[in-house]
């Protein structure tokens, strides 16, 4: 009996879902895109059935048979485990922790400030206005490229990627935190090594078909 396809539940400008999209293409990993609108009626995600899958009412979120799983880098991980070629992670465990850091420093430090759920609060909860709302948003971004940058740029393992000449999680990471920035009006020219390494990255087969203007929901 074939394997029961993979079905990766996301939107089409989520930068979590992006960061997965990525893994999967490198990976090689043939999967069904499963829409979720956060912004229609409400938002999708907050609809009974996708509560039940995942009770975060968060994308992105991973189906594998039976199994669920939430939270984009333990999505990743998983992914690393169960089909370790090619590998998105070094052999090293130095080298492990370093990749895991420089991910970490994007999907835990400068992402969640500036998802949906953190914008809509700030408008409706605090009542920021368009101009405060990008502001915060830049900030964060700047505050986090400005210490990525120097992680990447004074480390001699940053090769062609965040890790040597091999695409990996942290690349998975800072793509879509790019695109972000440059979403927000964010010039690149301040942060060399990352502008380097976006540019590297999005000439891969696996970054460009992961674009969210690629996904079958973009509008």
């Amino acid at each position: 009996m074939a394997a029961e396809l993979l079905a990766l539940y996301g939107y089409w400008r989520s930068s979590a879902a992006y960061r997965v999209r990525i893994a999967l293409n490198l990976k090689g990993l043939a999967y069904e895109a499963r829409p979720v609108h956060l912004l229609r009626d409400g938002g999708e995600q907050h609809a009974p059935a996708y509560r039940a899958l995942n009770p975060q009412q968060m994308i992105p979120c991973l189906r594998d048979g039976e199994r669920v799983i939430t939270q984009s880098v333990a999505i990743i991980e998983y992914l690393e485990e169960m089909h370790p070629e090619p590998p998105l992670l070094p052999a090293d465990a130095r080298s492990r922790a370093r990749v895991r850091a420089l991910a970490l420093a994007v999907a835990c430090d400068i992402h969640p400030l500036g998802n949906l759920r953190v914008l809509q609060y700030l408008q409706a909860g605090l009542g920021a206005d368009d101009a405060q709302k990008l502001a915060w948003s830049r900030h964060w971004i700047e505050a986090g490229f400005d210490a990525l940058e120097a992680l990447l740029a004074s480390n001699s393992a940053t090769g062609r990627y965040c890790h040597g000449d091999l695409p990996g999680l942290a690349d998975a990471c800072l793509v879509p935190q790019v695109y972000n920035a440059l979403r927000w009006q964010l010039s690149m020219e301040r942060w060399p090594t990352i502008a380097r390494i976006h540019a590297a990255c999005n000439e891969l087969e696996a970054f460009q078909q992961a674009a969210p203007e690629r996904q079958p929901d973009a509008p």
